[in-house]
């Protein structure tokens, strides 16, 4: 049977790297067309454009790889039916439930290999992306800790606690220093908003002025606050959850419930991260009973537009179950286990009727 493995899985494999390799290259066409833009801006050339376009690969990779594997199951198992090979291999012992598991465990070795690439991969190129577009857009320095980011403004460091999706910062301090880098003053403001004029509006703040004579404390309810910091540079400093390893993630979770802050958002990306390659081998098991119903009757092109459909919608499913997730505050173990064990449920039953004795002598 290892024959049979190594043969399926070269098939398999083969024209998975081809479907993978044409949805990378409309990504980086569509990547390199909306970075084109910014050519002519200080620092961006050509050339970093090109390695920047480059580093959003791994990230592009590690979400369409499953949907290009289940392409790829697809057309390698149909091309075999329609060349009677899976038959043959049928009539030689081979059952479709030895089928589901050989195709399951060539899923396994895919899996592994996706999950090294989330964890190692892929938190690489995003951080090295993140550093080239700031050097491209700016010379500030930041880099995220669990105190928060840490962001150098000219003779001044900003420590910002969180950014939101609509880029308000909250917690925010800000530590002025002198030419001879002595300490001024501290700024603390609860909140800060970006405002038309191109200025950040602090709320809330307490400052402390450092002296020769003293230290004094002020307070004001409002305060402009002039920063190179800008709501697209900032976009750029925050790294997504998804895009974090596990062990970032789960200690940035750790942070947040000590701190008492909402990480539901944190614990479905820690979710997603660990479920996706489980999510990767039932997406290629779909392909079987698809193949193997295209065989039967006809309309290969349409099964395999039918399951191609089927795993852009599991794709999209797994995205609002996590939105929906966000919104009552669901288990986020439970949102993102849910839909691929229903759909192996029925991919099991699926291959359960196929393989039935009145549906082969229906065959």
């Amino acid at each position: 049977m290892s024959v049979v493995f190594r043969y399926l899985a070269k098939e398999i494999l083969l024209a998975s790297l081809l479907v993978l390799a044409g949805l990378l290259a409309l990504f980086l066409v569509f990547d390199f067309i909306r970075e084109l833009g910014e050519v002519g801006r200080p620092g961006y050339t050509l050339l970093r454009i090109v390695v920047l376009v480059s580093l959003s690969l791994p990230s592009h990779a590690y979400v369409v790889l499953p949907l290009a594997l289940l392409i790829g199951t697809l057309l390698a198992l149909s091309r075999l039916s329609l060349q009677s090979e899976l038959a043959v291999m049928r009539a030689s012992g081979l059952s479709l439930a030895r089928l589901a598991a050989l195709v399951a465990m060539l899923g396994g070795g895919m899996a592994v290999v996706l999950f090294a690439f989330g964890e190692f991969v892929l938190p690489w190129s995003e951080n090295m992306g993140k550093k080239l577009r700031m050097q491209a857009t700016s010379s500030v320095v930041a880099q995220e800790f669990r105190s928060g980011f840490w962001v150098k403004d000219e003779r001044s460091f900003v420590n910002i606690q969180t950014v939101t999706p609509e880029t308000v910062l909250r917690g925010v301090r800000i530590y002025e220093f002198d030419e001879r880098a002595r300490l001024l003053r501290i700024s603390q403001a609860e909140e800060a908003r970006f405002t038309a004029q191109g200025k950040w509006l602090l709320s809330k703040i307490q400052r402390t002025t450092f002296s020769a004579t003293g230290t004094r404390v002020d307070t004001h309810a409002e305060l402009e606050w002039r920063s190179v910091l800008t709501p697209d540079l900032l976009s750029a400093l925050k790294v997504k959850p998804a895009d974090m390893s596990l062990a970032n993630l789960s200690a940035y979770i750790d942070h947040l419930r000590e701190n008492k802050q909402k990480s539901t958002q944190y614990e479905l990306a820690l979710w997603f991260k660990l479920v996706r390659p489980f999510a990767l081998i039932v997406l290629m098991l779909v392909a079987v009973p698809f193949a193997i119903m295209s065989a039967r009757s006809g309309g290969v092109g349409a099964r395999i537009v039918i399951g191609i459909v089927f795993g852009v919608g599991f794709h999209f499913l797994g995205q609002l179950s996590g939105h929906v997730a966000l919104l009552n505050n669901w288990s986020p173990s439970l949102t993102t286990l849910a839909p691929p064990v229903i759909i192996l449920v029925c991919v099991l039953l699926a291959l359960t009727i196929i393989d039935h004795p009145r549906a082969r002598l229906g065959a």
